[in-house]
């Protein structure tokens, strides 16, 4: 994340994607969100990046982790568009780094005594991780048992031929059983890569899987960003203790836990509270399993309405573009005038806005505060929106005769959404 973060500044994307647009999607009950400007989001950053540091270096370790969790997720709550599963994953992550004791052995903490050294800790520490690590895994493999992704190739197949231009394999990406090989390995790598990590015998096997699956995905769909990174070191947490033992014993001044663990002031970690933790965990993973079912509760095609799509690990399940336009209308005076997305939108946001019910409502409704600041006593909002579908034909996403202004944002179902309608073959 250190990296990550280094790199998003030094692009200049965070004047690009949180300072310079003039309207921001914020999340539904996180409206208070705000960016804080260019001065604000640098230090901000600042002060996130300085957080891994402390982190990587168990240094202040509790307090690193708290400013980490709460900065960047602070971050991420800015913008719907600029929503990516590893960043969920990440905060995730660092929210549950604050519970557990990582700065316990071997970290300057410790070695500074600034905390009670341990060398044994509840399985439930290591176990957490792993579990959310599975969350992301078995979701994102269940996603995939659709027909678009096991019996069309889709989007694969329209994706892989943009990276013909690849030494070596280039040639073959238009071979649509290629498209198949890779949509049926990522489906059966989601659904079982998990299970092969827990079994010590398969772990080494099936480490190297992981590694090649994500350098290749990376390679592949650069867009992906840090992801694929992301799961190849996380999931290391797999390996046993020995296995992390030999890796710090190549580092200097490390001594094994086995010696430590012979001096009689040794105690193993334990919570004041064991009950609370025990449910607290318990509401942790109830909530985990339950967010990616949400999409069970609304009508309709998940990919079309995306009801419920966010926040469920479908990663790279779908093609999706659209176009969007707009009018607002006088209802006093009958007055109709065409608004240019560009005016209030970046090229990200918008393309992002176009397909998702969702962000067209919330569009719609700034342009609606927006217009009466301009004069507009009465506006109406109204959209023309066309979306096409893995490949098929584009198609009215929403009904274009209904006032969205008049639309209210909420957790159950958009009834102006059209259904979908599968385009004969």
């Amino acid at each position: 994340m250190l990296g990550s973060l280094i790199r998003f500044w030094s692009k200049g994307w965070i004047d690009t994607v949180y300072v310079k647009p003039a309207f921001h999607f914020t999340y539904f009950g996180f409206e208070w969100v705000r960016p804080l400007g260019h001065m604000g989001m640098h230090l901000l950053y600042a002060v996130v990046i300085i957080a891994t540091l402390f982190i990587s270096l168990g240094l202040f370790y509790r307090i690193a982790a708290t400013v980490f969790f709460l900065g960047f997720t602070y971050i991420e709550l800015i913008d719907v568009t600029t929503y990516l599963n590893h960043y969920y994953f990440i905060s995730l992550v660092s929210f549950l780094l604050i519970w557990v004791p990582a700065n316990a052995h071997f970290a300057l903490d410790a070695r500074w005594k600034w905390t009670v050294p341990r060398f044994i800790v509840p399985l439930w520490c290591i176990s957490i991780i792993r579990f959310q690590m599975a969350v992301v895994y078995v979701f994102a493999g269940l996603a995939k048992l659709n027909e678009d992704w096991l019996l069309k190739a889709l989007p694969l197949r329209i994706w892989l031929p943009a990276r013909s231009y690849l030494p070596l394999v280039g040639s073959y990406m238009y071979q649509p059983w290629v498209a198949y090989l890779f949509s049926w390995f990522g489906a059966l790598y989601d659904l079982f890569i998990v299970l092969f990590l827990l079994q010590k015998k398969t772990r080494p096997f099936a480490y190297v899987v992981v590694v090649v699956f994500h350098v290749a995905t990376a390679i592949f769909f650069p867009g992906i960003g840090m992801f694929p990174y992301v799961m190849i070191l996380c999931s290391l947490v797999f390996f046993d203790a020995g296995f992390h033992e030999r890796l710090l014993s190549y580092l200097p001044f490390y001594q094994s836990s086995e010696l430590q663990n012979q001096s009689n002031d040794v105690l193993p970690y334990a919570h004041k509270h064991p009950k609370w933790v025990v449910v607290a965990i318990t509401c942790y993973v109830i909530v985990q399993l339950a967010v990616p079912l949400r999409f069970l509760l609304y009508p309709g095609r998940l990919f079309w309405s995306e009801e419920g799509y966010r926040f469920s690990w479908r990663v790279m399940l779908m093609e999706k573009t659209g176009v969007a336009y707009f009018t607002v209308k006088d209802k006093a005076s009958g007055h109709i005038q065409e608004v240019n997305n560009a005016d209030y939108l970046t090229e990200l946001q918008e393309k992002m806005m176009c397909t998702q019910p969702d962000l067209i409502l919330k569009y719609a409704h700034f342009l609606a505060d927006t217009y009466h600041k301009k004069g507009v006593a009465q506006p109406q909002v109204f959209a023309q929106v066309y979306v096409a579908l893995n490949g098929q034909h584009s198609q009215p996403l929403i009904d274009s005769s209904v006032n969205l202004a008049a639309q209210p944002l909420q957790w159950g179902h958009y009834t102006w959404v059209l259904p979908y309608k599968k385009s004969a073959p």
